[in-house]
């Protein structure tokens, strides 16, 4: 049984003015840790991937799909895996349309070890419809992720890949929004209200915003969603 503390109406509109406070606090923290990330150091990526996809073989590059930024997410499906990670289970199905990623020049997808005729039945079992990925060579180990989950931030600079950003454990856990997936990121939300490093894109913020099927696809890549 809960322990329930009853009040008035006028008491329970000032409880909630203090707590309001401390949710807009938390707020400008959140904003304050995001613009600390766009000013994070870089790391060349200076080895070739290779990832099977179902119709051929990918590079990292290829991953990007033409945007400048990708968001990968190492999901721990391993070869004849018998029993699948609950917890990457819930962060897939967590991810939402990528329309709203792809609008600000961002893609993601998820990247495993177990071979991608695995990797497509698992998808379909999960109905999940984010591009899926099979590597079996140095990837996941090179960032990061020797034999877990984890979430890297890469950025493609004129014919150049760099990583970004990392987390692992307890770090997704709130990851699954399109603002939360831009915080991680380099260029972030891309609106003109961020603190950002100078040359970054911005545009006001709701602007851009559009239902997931209204988004010009003719700019979706590489224009970082400039489209007001």
């Amino acid at each position: 049984m809960l322990s329930l503390d009853i009040v008035s109406r006028e008491e329970w509109r000032e409880r909630r003015k203090t707590l309001l406070a401390k949710e807009k606090a938390l707020t400008c923290a959140h904003d304050e840790l995001a613009a600390e990330r766009r000013r994070a150091p870089w790391e060349k990526v200076g080895k070739d991937y290779v990832f099977e996809a179902p119709n051929g073989r990918r590079s990292l590059a290829d991953l990007f799909d033409g945007r400048r930024q990708l968001i990968v997410y190492h999901h721990m499906l391993k070869p004849a895996d018998e029993h699948p990670c609950p917890g990457c289970g819930m962060v897939g199905d967590q991810i939402g349309n990528l329309a709203h990623l792809h609008a600000r020049s961002t893609s993601l997808v998820l990247v495993s070890r177990a071979p991608i005729a695995e990797i497509e039945t698992f998808r379909r079992r999960m109905g999940w419809t984010m591009p899926w990925f099979s590597s079996a060579d140095d990837f996941n180990a090179d960032f990061d992720v020797a034999g877990g989950f984890g979430l890297n931030v890469f950025l493609r600079q004129d014919d150049e890949i760099f990583r970004t950003y990392f987390t692992t454990g307890r770090g997704v856990e709130t990851l699954g929004t399109t603002w939360t997936f831009l915080d991680l990121t380099p260029l972030g939300r891309q609106e003109d209200w961020e603190d950002s490093p100078a040359g970054a894109p911005r545009t006001p913020p709701y602007q851009w915003w559009r239902l997931h099927d209204e988004y010009d696809n003719r700019h979706d890549r590489g224009c970082c969603g400039a489209h007001d």
